[in-house]
């Protein structure tokens, strides 16, 4: 199951916006941008009846892969892993989630990784 439409953020206005006015929230291997949603920077409305309370993007540079397969893969891991967490939970008001990962991430199991975004996830309040 990959993260639904509805849930994916896109658009580099949107990204500009949690670089400027998001709280960070540091892991050994990856940085979570947290903040309020400002739906007007969207590129289009998603004519979804289905409103997802938080919005994930992803942000995986060369850096930490040269090769695009692992990157996608690391990817894909990344959108299912939040899908099934993030599905669950209701929230009052639209959240925004960027994470990027670190070049040094690489070298952590994809275990480690998930549990390091599931640490970074309670930290910023967004799961239990």
């Amino acid at each position: 199951m990959v993260l639904p439409k509805h849930m994916r953020l896109k658009g580099h206005r949107c990204f500009d916006f949690i670089y400027k006015e998001g709280s960070r929230f540091y892991g050994p291997s990856m940085v979570l941008r947290v903040t309020d949603a400002n739906t007007k920077l969207q590129v289009k409305a998603i004519n979804s009846k289905i409103r997802s309370p938080i919005k994930c993007a992803i942000s995986i540079s060369n850096k930490v892969s040269k090769k695009s397969v692992t990157r996608n893969k690391l990817r894909r891991l990344f959108h299912h892993h939040l899908s099934y967490r993030l599905s669950k939970i209701s929230f009052e008001k639209e959240i925004w989630a960027f994470i990027s990962l670190k070049p040094s991430s690489i070298k952590n199991s994809n275990s480690a990784l998930l549990q390091e975004c599931d640490k970074l996830l309670i930290k910023a309040g967004i799961t239990k």
